[in-house]
């Protein structure tokens, strides 16, 4: 699983007045829990774009001056106008001890429903889950080959060892039939029973 190292300063001050003062530098006020204690501390603006806008389950490392500790990204505040990051909460990752977070799916291998004429849709891109750090992967594989047209992979026909939280009748990926699939079937459809009804005729 990939690791992101974080540097930070910790925060003496608390409080909307004190976030502030820190954002006027440029740093973002951030505070991780799940540990020991609750540690306050603030990053570099640029240092936390590479960990938040990113489509992959990322472990950071957040160093707060010599302390070190591994971390999930657990919230983030965002300007309602700007989309500036304002605020990041990070959760401690202690060994054996369970965390929540969501973990992205990652398909793999060819729909034999696709080779049929179906469109393959991706309507989970990422399962919630619980575990220990170190269960904790970058990704859940599903094999989508045996997925025949208009069928669907579920949450309950996965196998993994993780424990999911994400309810076990939604659907993870699915073989659509197309648009121009179903008109042209019902136009089939509508011409045979034209020409059984002039038969019977």
């Amino acid at each position: 699983m990939k690791t992101i190292s974080l540097e930070g300063e910790k925060r003496q001050a608390a409080g909307k007045k004190a976030a502030k003062l820190v954002r006027k530098e440029n740093l973002v006020p951030c505070v991780m829990y799940g540990g020991a204690e609750n540690v306050s501390f603030k990053v570099k603006y640029n240092d936390l774009l590479k960990i938040v806008f990113t489509n992959e389950f990322l472990k950071v490392n957040v160093n707060v001056d010599g302390k070190s500790a591994d971390a999930l990204v657990k919230d983030i505040d965002f300007h309602p106008v700007t989309d500036k990051i304002l605020h990041v909460d990070f959760q401690e990752l202690v060994p054996g001890k369970i965390v929540k977070t969501e973990i992205p799916v990652k398909l793999t291998g060819r729909a034999v429903g696709v080779a049929t004429g179906g469109v393959l849709e991706l309507n989970l891109r990422k399962l919630a889950v619980k575990a220990t750090p170190e269960q904790l992967v970058e990704f859940i594989e599903l094999d989508v080959t045996p997925l025949e047209l208009g069928k669907s992979i579920k949450v309950k026909d996965l196998k993994t060892e993780l424990t999911v939280l994400t309810p076990g009748g939604n659907p993870i990926a699915r073989v659509i039939v197309p648009r121009a699939m179903r008109s042209a079937a019902t136009k089939a459809a509508g011409e045979e029973e034209g020409e059984a009804e002039e038969a019977a005729e």
